[in-house]
């Protein structure tokens, strides 16, 4: 498992679900999905749910399909 190191010099970028939604291009509740699932990281503070730009990023990276890997049928 990779452990986040986090200098406490510097700003956490935690962003909420909603503006994890709005970067992924879907729903708010979805972020919650995959969060519940496991699928994206997340941290949660109390009652407040947020997720690391970190792990957004490999979350991102993870889920890249190469375009050469998609069949096209006409």
């Amino acid at each position: 498992m990779n452990e986040l190191v986090i200098n406490p010099q510097e700003k956490v970028p935690l962003l909420k679900a909603n503006e994890v939604a709005e970067i992924l291009n879907i729903s708010r509740s979805l972020v919650y999905q995959l969060i519940h699932t496991g699928e994206i990281p997340h941290i949660r503070i109390n009652q407040a749910v947020r997720v690391h730009q970190d792990d957004l990023n490999r979350y991102i990276e993870s889920n890249r399909i190469e375009s050469d890997t998609y069949l096209i049928h006409s």
